[in-house]
C-alpha cells in the first residue's frame, strides 16, 4: 500500500475518488492500493524561545538564535499559555502510522513553498526515513491527477524549494521573535508585534498616510483655447500650469486678443496595444480589489475553493504565463466558453490566439491562473466573480491586439504651448471581451471616462500640418487644486508589496522585481490581515488608515533596518536563489542571524517612542528592582517580579508623585477626579493589596476596610 499525503481533506477526497479508494476511515480514505490522508495545513511549527529555556522578555537574552530549531505539534492559545493542538496531535498520530507501515510515500500537498514545507516538517518531526515521490500539478481535474500520478517525480528534485521554505520560516521566527521581544522591552509596557515582512508593510501604509495628510493642496491656474474647424471646435489645454495667478491672468487677457494659434508639431501614428497577461494571484486580488472592493484574503479564499472544486488551475501562482504545451489546450478552453452565458458571444467569434502570455522561460513553479473546463455546478455569489474574472482575463489574454490611430498636435499662441490629443480605435481587438460586461463603481467609472479624456479617445484630429495658423473662437482660464497621492488601498498596497516599494507603472519592469518584493503570491494575504489582527490599521471604505498604535510602531522603526522594504525584498530574492539552488542555506542562516542581531540592538537602543524615566525607588513587591516610570506606567526594573503599576485608574492619570506615594507608602492622599461607571465624579485614596493590585480606599470607609477597584 502506498500512501498519498495531502494538504487539506477537500483535496484528499478529490484525490482518493480518482485512485478509487472508497473506504472512509478515521483520517484517511483507503482503497485501489491507496490510502490517502491529510495535513490539515500546518500541523508543525518551530517552537518558541520556551523550548530552548528562555522565559519571559528579558533583554539580556537576546538575540535568541537557536543552533537547531525545534520542531513540535501546531499550539493554541489557552488561557495566557499554549497546548498542543490536540486535532493535529491526533492527525500526526494517524499519518504516523501509515507512513510507518506503507511501501512508498506520494507527495501531494500544495505544490509550492508552503505545500513542500507542510510535509517536510511532519516528516521530520516524525523521523521518517522512507524515501517519497512528489505529485507536482496545477490543477485538480480528474485529468490532471492522473498525469501527475503517471509521471511522479523523486522527492529530493524538490530539497532546494524545501531549504528555500525552511529558510523563510527561520526567518520570520528569527527576526519576529527578536523584534517583538526587543520593542517590548523598549516599550517597558504591553507586546507591540513586528516582523520581518510585515514591518515594512506597515511602514509603506503608515508613509502614505502621513505624505497624505500632510499635503497642503495648492490652487494653479490652466489656459486652454478653442479653434473652428468646419463645424466643429477642438480645445487644446496648455502644457503647463501656473501657481502664479496674477500670472497666468496676464496670459490669458493676451489670449483673448489673439486671433490665431500655430501649429508646432504633428505627430500620427498607428499603434499595437498588446492584451493583458493573464492573472497571477497578486494581480487578480488587486483587480478584484479595486472593482468589487474585495479584500487580498477574500479574494485569495475564494479562488482557493475554486482551485479545490477543480474549477480553475492553482491559484498561489507568481506567473502570468504558461508554456507552449498548456497553449496547446486553450482551444479546447475557448470552446468551453461558448456556452457561457457572459462570455459565450466573444468565445464564439476567437478563433485566432495572441501568444502574448506564452512564454516557458518566464513559468515558475505554476502557470498563469487558467479555468480548466470543469463545467461550474456548485459555484455562487462572490465565487462566481472570480470565476468570471478569471474566465474573461483567459479570452482577454488570447484575443488580438487593440490596433488606435493617436494623434498629437501641439500649437503656440502668445508664446504658450498648447496640446490636444486624439485616439481612434480602428481594431478593438481584445478590448471587445470586458467593454459591455465590467461592474463598475462610481470611482471606478469616473477615472476611466478621466482617463479617456486624457487621451482625446474618440477624437478625430483634422490633418493640419506643421506651420498652420489655426482661427481660435474661445479661450478660457481653469482653476485647479494640487492633490495628494490618495491613502493606499490593498490594490496599490500590493502593488507596493509587488516591487518594495518602487513605484512602477511597466508591467515587464515590474515582472524582472517580482522576486525582490515584499512577501510572496501565496503570503501577500495573510501579511495583510496580520497588520489588521494587531491593530495597527483598519479599512475606511477601500483605504487603508493606521491606528494611533500603528503610527506609533512606525515612528520608532522607520529609520531602522526593520522597516525597510527594498532590504526586506532583498531577502525574499535571496530565498529565491535558494530554491533555484543558487545561494547555501547556510549562508542565508547566517545572514539573517546578523540581520536579527542588527535590528534587534536598534530597537533596545531607540528611546524615540517610548521615553522612561529610571529611579531609585525600590520595588515594594521584590525590593531588588527600583522603579521605572513610563508614559502608561511604572514598573520594576526587575523583568522577573512583573509590578506594574497603570497611570490611568478610573479616567484619571496618575502623576508620578502619586505613583512614588503608592510605591513607597502603599497608599496615596485623596485623589479628585476619578470617573465611575455610570460616569459619576468621586473622590478616594488608592492603596495596594496583599497581591499588589491597586485598590480604592473611600474617606468613609477607611475604618471597614478596603473595596477592590
Amino acid at each position: 500500500m502506498k500512501v498519498i499525503i495531502a494538504e487539506k481533506p477537500s483535496v484528499a477526497r478529490e484525490i482518493a475518488r480518482v485512485v478509487r479508494a472508497t473506504n472512509k476511515k478515521n483520517g484517511y480514505i483507503e482503497g485501489g492500493g491507496y490510502a490517502v490522508t491529510w495535513a490539515l495545513g500546518h500541523l508543525i511549527t518551530a517552537a518558541m524561545p520556551e523550548a530552548y529555556g528562555i522565559k519571559g522578555f528579558r533583554k539580556e537574552n537576546l538575540p535568541i538564535l537557536p543552533p537547531v530549531f525545534t520542531l513540535i505539534p501546531r499550539q493554541i492559545k489557552e488561557g495566557k499559555g499554549y497546548k498542543a493542538d490536540a486535532a493535529a496531535v491526533a492527525q500526526l498520530k494517524i499519518i504516523e502510522k501509515l507512513f510507518r507501515a506503507c511501501e512508498g510515500i506520494i507527495v501531494a500537498t500544495d505544490a509550492g513553498r508552503e505545500g513542500e514545507l507542510i510535509f517536510r516538517f511532519i516528516y521530520e518531526y516524525l523521523g521518517i526515513a522512507k524515501p517519497f515521490d512528489r505529485l507536482w500539478i496545477s490543477s485538480l481535474t480528474d485529468k490532471a491527477i492522473k498525469e501527475g500520478l503517471a509521471r511522479l517525480q523523486s522527492g529530493v528534485a524538490y530539497d532546494n524549494l524545501y531549504y528555500a521554505a525552511r529558510a523563510r520560516s527561520e526567518a520570520d521566527w528569527l527576526v519576529g521573535i527578536n523584534a517583538t521581544q526587543a520593542i517590548s522591552i523598549a516599550a517597558g509596557r504591553g507586546t507591540y508585534s513586528l516582523g520581518r515582512v510585515q514591518t515594512p508593510t506597515l511602514c509603506m501604509v503608515c508613509s502614505r498616510f502621513l505624505e497624505n495628510k500632510k499635503f497642503e493642496p495648492q490652487p494653479f491656474w490652466q489656459l486652454s483655447l478653442a479653434v473652428k474647424e468646419g463645424d466643429e471646435s477642438f480645445r487644446f489645454s496648455s502644457a503647463d500650469r501656473w501657481f502664479d495667478k496674477t500670472e497666468a491672468t496676464a496670459l490669458y487677457e493676451k489670449l483673448k486678443q489673439a486671433h490665431y494659434a500655430t501649429v508646432e508639431t504633428v505627430m500620427r501614428k498607428e499603434t499595437k496595444q498588446e492584451p493583458p497577461l493573464l492573472y497571477d494571484l497578486t494581480t487578480l486580488q488587486k483587480e478584484a480589489n479595486s472593482r468589487f472592493g474585495y479584500s487580498a484574503e477574500q479574494t485569495l479564499s475564494l479562488a482557493q475553493k475554486l482551485y479545490e472544486k477543480a474549477y480553475i488551475t492553482y491559484p498561489r501562482t507568481g506567473s502570468r504565463h504558461i508554456p507552449e504545451d498548456v497553449f496547446a489546450e486553450i482551444p479546447t478552453l475557448i470552446a468551453f466558453l461558448h456556452a457561457h452565458p457572459v462570455w459565450g458571444v466573444y468565445a464564439r467569434q476567437l478563433t485566432e490566439l495572441n501568444a502574448h502570455s506564452v512564454d516557458g522561460k518566464k513559468v515558475t513553479d505554476h502557470h498563469a491562473l487558467l479555468i480548466t473546463g470543469k463545467k461550474p455546478i456548485d459555484m455562487f455569489g462572490e465565487e462566481a466573480v472570480i470565476y468570471d474574472m478569471i474566465a474573461g482575463r483567459v479570452l482577454e489574454a488570447f484575443s488580438a491586439r487593440c490596433v488606435k490611430d493617436v494623434s498629437t498636435v501641439t500649437a503656440v499662441c502668445e508664446d504658450v504651448k498648447f496640446i490636444l490629443k486624439g485616439e481612434i480605435i480602428k481594431e478593438e481587438g481584445w478590448r471587445a471581451v470586458l467593454k459591455n460586461s465590467r461592474k463598475k463603481d462610481k470611482e471606478q467609472a469616473e477615472a476611466e471616462e478621466r482617463e479617456s479624456r486624457e487621451n482625446g479617445e474618440g477624437i478625430i484630429i483634422p490633418q493640419w500640418e506643421e506651420g498652420e495658423q489655426l482661427p481660435l473662437c474661445a479661450c478660457s482660464l481653469a482653476q485647479g487644486t494640487t492633490k495628494p497621492k490618495p491613502l493606499h488601498t490593498e490594490s496599490s498596497l500590493l502593488a507596493a508589496m509587488e516591487t518594495a516599494g518602487r513605484e512602477l507603472e511597466d508591467e515587464e519592469l515590474r515582472a524582472q522585481l517580482k522576486d525582490c518584493g515584499i512577501g510572496t503570491p501565496a503570503t501577500r494575504a495573510a501579511i495583510i490581515e496580520t497588520l489588521f489582527a494587531r491593530e495597527y490599521m483598519v479599512r475606511q471604505k477601500k483605504s487603508l488608515v493606521p491606528t494611533e498604535k500603528g503610527l506609533a510602531v512606525y515612528s520608532i522603526v522607520r529609520e531602522m533596518k526593520i522597516g525597510n522594504a527594498e532590504m526586506t525584498g532583498q531577502w525574499e530574492a535571496n530565498l529565491a536563489r535558494i530554491e533555484r539552488g543558487e545561494l547555501k542555506e547556510q549562508e542565508f542562516r547566517k545572514g539573517i542571524e546578523s540581520y536579527a542581531t542588527q535590528i534587534t540592538d536598534e530597537l533596545l537602543s531607540s528611546k524615540i517612542l517610548f521615553p522612561k524615566k529610571q529611579s531609585d525607588i525600590h520595588c515594594p513587591k521584590c525590593g531588588k528592582g527600583s522603579l521605572v516610570f513610563y508614559p502608561r506606567c511604572a514598573k520594576c526594573s526587575d523583568p522577573d517580579c512583573g509590578l506594574t503599576l497603570f497611570r490611568s485608574v478610573a479616567g484619571k492619570s496618575l502623576t508620578d508623585e502619586q505613583l512614588t506615594q503608592l510605591a513607597v507608602n502603599g497608599e496615596t492622599g485623596i485623589i479628585k477626579g476619578f470617573t465611575s461607571k455610570s460616569g459619576k465624579s468621586f473622590e478616594a485614596s488608592l492603596s495596594l493589596d496583599g497581591e499588589f493590585k491597586t485598590v480604592f480606599v473611600f474617606p468613609e470607609r477607611k475604618k471597614t476596610g478596603k473595596s477592590r477597584r
